[in-house]
Parts: C-alpha cells; sequence; structure tokens
C-alpha cells in the first residue's frame, strides 16, 4: 500500500487524453469501472479533452472524476498530488515534460509510475530527487510498459525457476525477440529522437549512455565484461541470426539496477544482454544486415536538424497510432536462456495478447499502478524502484491474469 492515507483518489491516470492514456482509462474503466473497489480520476491540462474522453467511454462513465492540471505547473501539479496516493503518467517525451511532477511527487510523498524508456532522464531524475523520494517515501517506477516490463519481470521469472530448480540464480541471461507484431508508438519515437539529438551534441551523454550500469547505484559495477550486440551476429543458443534490438539500450539498464535493488540476487558478475532474432540461414543473414543498417540510418539522421526533418515525415507523431483493432491483432513472443555459473541452463518464454507499444503496453502500465496502490509492502521504502525490485510477485499475478501476459519454462538442461 502506499504511505499516504486520507486521499480522495487511489490512483490518478495523468495525461489521460494522449494516445497511451486513452487506452490506459478504457482499460481500467472496462477492468475496475467507477465508484468501485478502485477510486480512481483521469488529468489533464485540458478539461474539454478530458471531459470528451470521459463521453467516449460510454455508460457508467459520468461519474469518471476529473483532475486538471499543466505538467509544467507545478502548483497544480501538487495540488493533484495531494488528492492521490499513486500518480500514472503517459506525458511524453518525458525528458522536456516529465521532470516536474516527478519533482512534485517526490517531495509530496506521492506513488508514481510511467512507461518511459529515456534512459539519460532517468538518470537525471534518481541523481536530483532520490534523496527527496527518500525522505517523503514516495516510490517512482519508470519504465512500466514494453519498455521493461516483460524484460525486467522476464528475468525475475527465470531466476525465480532457476532457483526453485538449481538452487542458484543465472549469472549470464540472454533475451531474444523470436516476434513482435505491432508499431512504434509516436511517443516512443520522438523520445528516441529526442536522445539522438542529446547525444550528438554531448560527448558526455554518449559515454553514459555506452555503459550497461548508468542507472545502478555507484557501487554496483561489474569486472565481467557485458555483452552489447552491434550488428549481425549468429546465436548458437537459439540457431539464428541476430540484429540489435532498440529497445535493448533502457531494458538492459532496468535488468541491471533490479539486480543492484536486490543487493546483487542476480550476481555481482551477472551479464545481460538482448536482439532480435531475423531467422535462420542467409535470409536471417540478410534480415540482420538490413535491420542493423536501419537502425544506424535512422539514430544517426535523427541526431542532425536537417536529416532529422526529414525522418520526422516518415514517422509516427506522438498522438499518432494503430487502430483498436490493430492492436487487438499485435502481440509479442520473446525468448530467454540463463546459464548458471556451473553450467546448468534454463530456457524461459514471455508472451503478450496486444501489441507491444499499445495495447499490452497499456494495460502493463494500469497494474503497475494498481499493483503500487494496493500491493507494495509497508517496508519498502520511498526511491527509485524497478518493477521487479518493488512489485515482484504480486505485479507477476496481475500481468498473468489481467495485462495478457504469458511466462512459461521450456525446458532445463
Amino acid at each position: 500500500m502506499s504511505t499516504k492515507t486520507d486521499t480522495t483518489y487511489d490512483v490518478v491516470v495523468f495525461g489521460a487524453t494522449s494516445f497511451v492514456g486513452q487506452i490506459l482509462t478504457n482499460y481500467l474503466f472496462a477492468t475496475y469501472g467507477i465508484g468501485k473497489e478502485v477510486r480512481w480520476a483521469i488529468g489533464g491540462r485540458s478539461e474539454s479533452k478530458l471531459s470528451t474522453l470521459k463521453q467516449s467511454l460510454g455508460k457508467g462513465a459520468g461519474d469518471l472524476p476529473m483532475v486538471v492540471a499543466d505538467a509544467s505547473d507545478e502548483s497544480a501539479l501538487k495540488t493533484m498530488c495531494d488528492q492521490t496516493r499513486v500518480v500514472i503518467s503517459t506525458v511524453g517525451p518525458y525528458a522536456l515534460y516529465g521532470e516536474p511532477l516527478v519533482k512534485t511527487c517526490a517531495e509530496t510523498g506521492t506513488d508514481y509510475c510511467d512507461l518511459t524508456g529515456e534512459v539519460q532522464w532517468i538518470r537525471k531524475m534518481v541523481e536530483t530527487y532520490e534523496d527527496k523520494a527518500k525522505a517523503s517515501g514516495a516510490r517512482i517506477v519508470h519504465c512500466c510498459g514494453f519498455d521493461s516490463i516483460p524484460s525486467d519481470m522476464g528475468v525475475w521469472f527465470l531466476q525465480e525457476q532457476a532457483e526453485a530448480t538449481f538452487g542458484a540464480p543465472c549469472q549470464d541471461v540472454r533475451m531474444r525477440v523470436k516476434v513482435a507484431k505491432g508499431e512504434f508508438s509516436g511517443g516512443t519515437v520522438a523520445s528516441m529522437m529526442n536522445v539522438a539529438k542529446e547525444a550528438a551534441a554531448d560527448p558526455k551523454l554518449r559515454k553514459e549512455l555506452a555503459n550497461p550500469f548508468s542507472i545502478c547505484p555507484p557501487d554496483h559495477r561489474s569486472k565481467t565484461r557485458q555483452p552489447s550486440l552491434k550488428g549481425a551476429e549468429y546465436d548458437r543458443d537459439f540457431d539464428v541470426w541476430l540484429a540489435p534490438f532498440v529497445m535493448g539500450a533502457i531494458n538492459t539498464r532496468i535488468v541491471h539496477r533490479s539486480n543492484a535493488l536486490q543487493n546483487a540476487r542476480y550476481g555481482k558478475e551477472f551479464t545481460y544482454d538482448e536482439a532480435m532474432m531475423t531467422g535462420r540461414g542467409v535470409k536471417g543473414r540478410l534480415a540482420a544486415y538490413a535491420i542493423t543498417g536501419a537502425l544506424g540510418g535512422f539514430f544517426t539522421a535523427s541526431a542532425f536538424k536537417p536529416s532529422r526533418w526529414v525522418v520526422e515525415k516518415f514517422v509516427p507523431k506522438p498522438g499518432e497510432g494503430p487502430s483498436p483493432e490493430a492492436q487487438k491483432n499485435g502481440f509479442y513472443d520473446l525468448r530467454f536462456v540463463g546459464k548458471t555459473a556451473d553450467g546448468k541452463t534454463i530456457k524461459t518464454k514471455v508472451t503478450g495478447d496486444r501489441d507491444p507499444g499499445y495495447g499490452s503496453t497499456g494495460k502493463m502500465l494500469g497494474e503497475a499502478g494498481m499493483s503500487l496502490a494496493f500491493d507494495v509492502e509497508g517496508d519498502k521504502q520511498g526511491g527509485f524502484w524497478t518493477p521487479s525490485s518493488l512489485l515482484d510477485g504480486k505485479l507477476f499475478d496481475r500481468l498473468t491474469t489481467k495485462a495478457g501476459l504469458t511466462f512459461e519454462l521450456l525446458e532445463t538442461s
């Protein structure tokens, strides 16, 4: 449970009229209703847009409360935070718009979660506000969408299975995206382009982005070189060609922070990486090189103003996204392989029943917020957490019973 008591709401969805915010609002309305066991509200800067969203929900949504606040208005944000135990934020790119709300939550003891994947911004928030969050009791959890819940909870599940089967965690874990059907969110693309722009102008940031422990506590480091796929490569564990996975940059760092916050539960020399499967044979190899080239071209073009203008013409804008039918038809299948220090191997699988960036992300983010509101033990202190380190098995139960995720043990050897 949240450390706050006597609030009007359990949860406020802030940025409810954004594309993902609308998906999240529809999910919460369908799952939890209005005026039942969960007291929740929608929030944003436009009262008229909030009213339109509420009307779109249909019968029974008339009593859904609205909270009007602008992401840059700290006074309005404080008024909102004073009314709730948890804020779920979809207001991105977070590096541009997210800091005032994190600051306000840290100061008021309000628990918070979001779906950012902006590692440089997360590091800044931790460095700037962790002491305040610890003092106030605010539990702040970034990366509660496709980046990085399937990866973070996928590793947590694999390690639970390894400890139960082998009596020890896996020292090395690799995640491979077998298939992911869906579109990139416009907000995700905008965030990625903003990171490329910032990195091009800041050598220090480029160095930080290359550090897999960049958001870990300063004393958590490894002497073992971390794997990091830069181009096409053949994977003997899965007998397929690989290409870099664009979300790997944030997911690996969240997994390492989870390990650190659990007192190096996975081992002090734990290694982790992610990649995309592109298939076998010549076709798989060519696809791996093509994806590698496309990713490199995107980040290079995004870094500089003239070419960034061209890229912006062809990518989805924040607030744009696929139809509800396309979201429903999307899915993903992630495979994990872990190896213990003495050579034992375990393989697991994580799937989601909607497209990664929208339908599934909306459900995962909603359940992360509900878990923050109702599941967290009182001894979990304020500070910046990760999904698995704070919410662990309670979030796992919500993901599998409500959010359409499956976690499966495939084999051990």
